[in-house]
């Protein structure tokens, strides 16, 4: 598990807001808001200038924490992306698609858990049913039409003892629908690019692994 002042690390390393610690994110708090350079003691003081392949390298690092990904895992999403390119697909709409329909993302952006990273740890430790069977796989791709619902027996506790009011101020995408009276969401649509709003490159990280 990545320790907290390590996801921080990761943001000012990249030199971008990946979010990974939920909403002290949005806060002053934020450690990319108090020093905006990377870690290191020289760090602040030096300007960094990157390859072609470096800035690719850090276009991938963005993308795989921003969605908590192992390398594999990014690498095989990627692949199959640039797969349907040869039959008329956009890859940049494909790859974001599979992104965003993981199960670990979707109890992220329903508002379950303040970010990827502990939505990740839900999922794996069996707290959501997918169309009412139990499943604890991250990566489990949710389709159209399914639903994504909190275990009723868990409703009362931690971290989930508030969690109807969390939810209220949640802003769920358009391509889900939240009911907060039974803890559930449900996909009825497709996420676009311009909803996503990922801040990465992304035809940088389809150069990266195509090399």
């Amino acid at each position: 598990m990545v320790s907290s002042k390590s996801k921080c690390k990761i943001c000012r390393r990249l030199g971008t807001k990946l979010f990974l610690k939920g909403e002290r994110c949005f806060s002053s708090k934020c450690a990319l808001v108090k020093r905006p350079y990377p870690p290191g003691a020289k760090a602040k003081r030096a300007r960094r200038s990157f390859s072609e392949y470096g800035m690719e390298l850090k276009e991938k690092q963005k993308l795989k924490n921003l969605y908590q990904l192992r390398e594999k895992t990014l690498k095989r999403y990627v692949t199959e992306a640039l797969a349907q390119k040869e039959k008329g697909g956009n890859p940049v709409i494909l790859l974001f698609k599979k992104l965003e329909s993981r199960l670990d993302n979707i109890v992220f952006r329903l508002g379950f858990a303040p970010s990827r990273s502990q939505a990740r740890q839900m999922v794996s430790h069996g707290f959501f049913l997918v169309d009412k069977k139990p499943i604890n796989v991250p990566s489990f791709l949710v389709k159209l039409g399914q639903e994504v619902s909190l275990k009723p027996n868990l409703a009362k506790t931690p971290p989930f003892q508030n969690i109807k009011n969390v939810l209220k101020k949640q802003k769920v995408p358009k391509w889900l629908k939240l009911d907060i009276d039974k803890l559930s969401g449900k996909v009825i649509g497709e996420p676009t690019l311009e909803e996503i709003n990922a801040p990465v490159e992304t035809l940088a990280i389809f150069e990266y692994y195509s090399r």
